[in-house]
């Protein structure tokens, strides 16, 4: 059976990470400018406050861990905040362990994180459909995970960025899957945590080819046509119709960047009758048409 969770991160492409420690000690408070990329941490001494954009405060303790997907404004700080300090994310210089608060002493809070990238086109499409904050309690396989990056990013040998690159995809899928169920805003992982919905993704995503309509997908969930659409509307944040073409565009892109396949054969693929319906279905989509797409991909090398 097809897994819409591991499709979405594999088409994602996470690379590039960058890792490095965070301690603080005394009163102090950090916030950071809207980042854009995926970050991570792992808090393995101490405490500490993070607010993230749109998002109620959190206390995170020892053995916490938290996944920001697309990491808006956020600010951190101890529980009892000291002097504000803005730091623009995308310019900080900082690449090794960051001391905040107090400089002299023994740290009071530590955690351990970092940044990836996603290569895929569709990214930011992509990533909306995930939700904006993970927090998790009580999961030391991601602690791992983490310190597993640190050490294979601080590394130069041969394979160095396979392996990140699937430790990356492991930590994604272990954090969205840990995810309390319900706690997610809407999207993929809301979706995927309700049975009746779940079972109409999973077909979905199991055969793109397929020419769906809502009757088709209501009746893999079990449910009427009226009762399915306003369901998945509301826990995957898409309409059914508007969320199969997401993901047949972001496929197609996928597809139309390796280069090795005629547009019809990657408008069969994703479930278009013909190269013309593709194209124009693509060019709706992405405001140009497939071909010129492919083109331009291949000029960037």
């Amino acid at each position: 059976m097809s897994d819409p969770l591991a499709q979405v991160i594999e088409l994602l492409r996470p690379q590039a990470v960058f890792s490095k420690g965070i301690t603080a000690a005394g009163h102090w408070a950090v916030e950071y400018t809207e980042f854009g990329r995926p970050a991570f941490a792992a808090m393995t001494m101490g405490r500490c406050r993070l607010s993230v954009e749109g998002e109620e405060p959190v206390t995170v303790e020892a053995g916490d861990f938290v996944l920001l997907p697309a990491t808006p404004r956020f600010g951190m700080s101890s529980l009892n905040p000291g002097p504000l300090r803005r730091i623009d994310a995308r310019t900080d210089p900082a690449k090794h362990e960051v001391r905040h608060g107090r400089q002299d002493g023994p740290p009071e809070m530590r955690q351990f994180g970092g940044w990836f990238t996603f290569a895929a086109p569709d990214a930011a499409l992509l990533v909306t459909l995930l939700p904006r904050m993970i927090h998790l309690r009580g999961v030391p396989r991601l602690t791992q995970l983490v310190h597993m990056l640190g050490e294979e990013a601080a590394r130069d040998d041969a394979g160095r960025d396979l392996i990140l690159a699937r430790l990356v995809e492991i930590l994604l899928i272990e954090a969205l899957r840990a995810a309390p169920e319900g706690a997610a805003a809407p999207g993929l992982l809301r979706g995927l945590s309700d049975p009746r919905i779940a079972s109409a993704l999973r077909s979905l995503h199991g055969d793109i080819t397929r020419t769906w309509t809502v009757p088709d997908l209501a009746e893999t969930a079990g449910m009427s046509r009226s009762a399915f659409f306003e369901r998945f509307t509301r826990l995957v944040g898409r309409r059914p119709m508007e969320y199969l073409t997401i993901w047949r565009m972001a496929v197609a892109r996928d597809l139309l960047r390796r280069g090795s396949l005629a547009l019809e054969e990657v408008a069969a693929r994703v479930g278009y009758g013909s190269a013309s319906t593709f194209s124009t279905a693509f060019s709706r989509h992405t405001g140009q048409p497939p071909g010129r797409y492919a083109k331009a991909v291949l000029a960037e090398g």
